[in-house]
């Protein structure tokens, strides 16, 4: 069963995001990962939350995605990502 990573994300360092955003896709890819939203446009419909940037990707498991999460391949770009963006992550099934 497919999983999916929503992720809002407020950059707070442009130019180390860019690296980031450079270096994740090649990284996502070699665990089955693909985009389905990449901060484009976001509308509230319902609600308070108000996203930043919004980015959906799809997986194609929860244990594929908890093994990108978790990866040596994956850890300095989470450290990268934390130091350049304030982020909030959510898993689904």
């Amino acid at each position: 069963m497919p999983a999916y990573l929503i992720v809002d994300l407020e950059v707070t360092d442009p130019e180390a995001f860019e690296r980031y955003k450079r270096e994740v896709a090649p990284n996502l890819a070699g665990f089955g990962a693909r985009y389905l939203a990449r901060g484009g446009r976001t509308e509230v419909l319902e609600g308070d939350w108000s996203p930043r940037r919004l980015v959906i990707l799809e997986f194609p498991s929860m244990a594929r995605l908890e093994e990108w999460y978790r990866s040596p391949s994956y850890a300095p770009l989470l450290e990268l990502r934390r130091r350049c963006a304030s982020s909030r992550l959510v898993a689904t099934e």
